[in-house]
This record gives structure tokens, C-alpha cells and sequence, in this order.
């Protein structure tokens, strides 16, 4: 259920149903279902996931997600399925980072839908300590002409009952413009951050969040937002402001300005 393919018509998803109260898709972290399907698997972090302190980095967070979301639909008999989505909308809060070498229980589940969407939550925990939350909004694709189109019946039948009826909308919520005085960092991509869709994986963009935004042990909130697909070696600009504490980036194409992602960072607090 993670592909890192970024659609052009993401105009289609904004619309939403006018009867149907909906919820701030990717926003809202809910608890794990009483009943419906959830999945749980095992990872330990790996030296190469970790920071020198030890921490576990975001975008092997990130892969983490991917990785547990395609061995669900694995699990759940539709293979294909996995390969149908793109990431449109993420939140992922660090509770207590993961630290090298740490064994972790991750278990997910659809948490809510809309039409042509759906919103998986994933829940980890570690024997360490850790607890890392994430609810991510994908889009569901047609293969052929890449336009969102409704997630279908074999989904249906598998995952709208851990729902429990709640419906979300698919809104990207962040500022598109960066304010007066941002200041700019230049940004390429690496060959390793491509995938075999030809694309900039989307975990990729977590690595900007760990070179730019000062991550340490605190615990933190951090929501990325995509709009459009990067390839390795292209110039790229990002620009970064603070603001009432939180620190907002913007990554744009230093060709043609176009907006690609945006990413931000708040603290939590208990």
C-alpha cells in the first residue's frame, strides 16, 4: 500500500462527499481498532537506520512504514493492491525514538477512507521503549491512466471494518508559499533515493527532515506533505522558516519553482 509514484491529477481527490461528516485525513492519531483486520510483523533497527547517538532516523522510519504496508496487502492476499497507492499526506509522531539494534512489534490498519483514498495508521513499539506513531493518506490509482479512482470491493471486504465508518478527506494543509525572509539550502537527490517506478522514493524525503530540521531525543511531530515526483540529480531548493515554534520547509525545483513536498516540525508535548 506504499508506492512512491506521484500523480499529476491530485485535483480529482480535494472533492468530497457533502453528506458524509469527514475528519482532517493524516492529522488525527486513533486508537487500534476492538475489531476488523490489523497486521503486525517485526524489525529490528539496523546500524545503517541509526544516527551516531544511536537514534533511529526518520526516513528509515519511513521504510519501516512501506515495508510493513506491502507485507499486509502480502498477507492479506492482494499483492497487487500494495502496488496501486501513492503517499499523498503523513504524520508521524516519535513518541520515544527507536534506537540501534532495537527489536520492534509494528502493526497497522486502515484507520478511515474516503472515495478514492484511504488512511493507514501504523502503531510501533519497541522493547527498548520505543513509540512511534504514523498515519499516512494514500491515493488510490488507476495502473493504466494513473488518475485516482475508488479503492474496489477486495478492499473493501479486508479493511473497512477496523474503520469503524470514519471517513477522511485528503486536503494538503500546509502553506505552499515560504514567508519573507526564508532562508534556501540547495538539495539533489541521490541514485540510491530512486525505486524501480522511475521516482524519488517517498521515504527519501525524510532524509531533508534529518539534515535540516535539528532532530534530537525529544519527542517531536513531523507531517510531509507531496505534491510532485523528483528524480536523482536534480537541482532542488529548500527553503525553511520558523514560526510560533514550529519550522516549516519547503523542496522546489530550482529550475522551475514547482513545489514538490513540504515537511514541518512541531514538538509534542504529554
Amino acid at each position: 500500500m506504499f508506492l512512491p509514484i506521484v500523480s499529476s491529477t491530485f485535483g480529482a481527490v480535494e472533492r468530497k462527499s457533502r453528506t458524509d461528516p469527514t475528519e482532517a485525513g493524516a492529522s488525527t492519531i486513533v486508537d487500534e481498532p476492538t475489531t476488523g483486520r490489523t497486521f503486525s510483523t517485526s524489525r529490528r533497527v539496523s546500524v545503517a537506520d541509526a544516527d551516531p547517538t544511536g537514534r533511529m532516523e526518520l526516513d528509515a522510519v519511513a521504510r519501516f512504514l512501506q515495508d510493513t504496508g506491502n507485507d499486509d496487502t502480502d498477507d492479506a492476499g492482494l499483492p497487487a493492491l500494495g502496488l496501486a497507492w501513492v503517499a499523498r499526506r503523513a504524520a508521524i509522531e516519535v513518541r520515544h525514538p527507536a534506537s540501534s539494534r532495537e527489536k520492534l512489534k509494528l502493526t497497522t490498519w486502515c484507520s478511515g477512507t474516503g472515495p478514492r483514498w484511504a488512511e493507514r495508521r501504523t502503531s510501533i513499539t519497541g522493547e527498548q521503549g520505543a513509540r512511534i506513531e504514523a498515519a499516512v493518506i494514500w491515493v488510490h490509482l488507476d495502473a493504466t491512466s494513473g488518475r485516482p479512482v475508488p479503492w474496489g470491493s477486495e478492499f473493501a471486504t479486508r479493511y473497512l471494518e477496523a474503520t469503524h465508518g470514519r471517513r477522511v478527506d485528503a486536503k494538503l494543509r500546509h502553506e505552499k508559499e515560504a514567508p519573507a525572509g526564508a532562508t534556501s539550502t540547495p538539495w539533489s537527490f541521490r541514485a540510491t533515493d530512486m525505486d524501480a517506478f522511475g521516482h524519488v522514493n517517498n521515504a527519501a524525503y525524510l532524509a531533508i527532515a534529518e539534515e535540516l530540521l535539528e532532530l534530537d531525543a525529544s519527542p517531536v511531530r513531523i507531517e510531509v506533505e507531496w505534491r510532485g515526483p523528483s528524480v536523482a540529480g536534480e537541482l532542488l531548493t529548500i527553503w525553511s522558516a520558523t514560526e510560533d515554534s514550529e519550522r516549516q520547509l519547503w523542496v522546489r525545483s530550482t529550475t522551475d519553482a514547482s513545489l514538490r513536498a513540504t515537511i514541518r516540525k512541531s514538538a509534542l508535548t504529554d
